[in-house]
């Protein structure tokens, strides 16, 4: 995990913590050569220089964000925003699994 990263996720109370190292390592692990770093003051995944997925902590939850997500087929996933981006909201990390 990028050490910005690792530092974002240090930074929240523990069971949010707990949800976002969850969110960091799978991301990692489906998108490994891909750049990650801090954006906007989150933790963001990015291929070929465009951003792919992210998450941030919000005031009852953890989203996380998809910016091509309406494109996705998956349950779960809310329309975000007048693009083309989607989420899902996270407030335990047992619902990762």
């Amino acid at each position: 995990m990028n050490k910005d990263t690792q530092a974002y996720n240090d930074s929240l109370p523990a069971e949010d913590k707990a949800i976002c190292d969850v969110l960091a390592q799978e991301i990692s692990r489906q998108l490994s050569n891909v750049e990650n770093k801090i954006w906007h003051a989150h933790p963001v995944w990015f291929l070929e220089g465009n951003p792919v997925v992210g998450y941030s902590k919000l005031k009852n939850s953890v989203r996380l964000l998809f910016w091509s997500g309406q494109s996705f087929e998956e349950e779960g996933l809310q329309k975000e925003g007048s693009f083309k981006a989607a989420e899902a909201r996270y407030t335990s990390p047992v619902k990762l699994i």
